[in-house]
């Protein structure tokens, strides 16, 4: 039997949604082993003053197995 344990996480990028995953995955992997899976929750944009997209915005649950 194995128990999974969900922690809720924000990242963003300059880039795109992807990146703020991948971001976000990365430096969460540096102190949590063994996740599992990753379910982005909510996107959002931060939006600059002449109306282009200036951060991505995302939340991420993160699924890992307990030891």
């Amino acid at each position: 039997m194995s128990v999974a344990k969900v922690i809720e996480i924000n990242a963003a990028s300059a880039t795109s949604i992807e990146d703020a995953v991948k971001q976000g995955l990365k430096k969460t992997s540096e102190s949590v082993k063994r996740i599992r899976g990753v379910w982005v929750s909510e996107i959002k944009a931060a939006v600059g003053d002449n109306g282009d997209i200036e951060e991505w915005r995302v939340n991420l649950r993160i699924t890992f197995v307990v030891e």
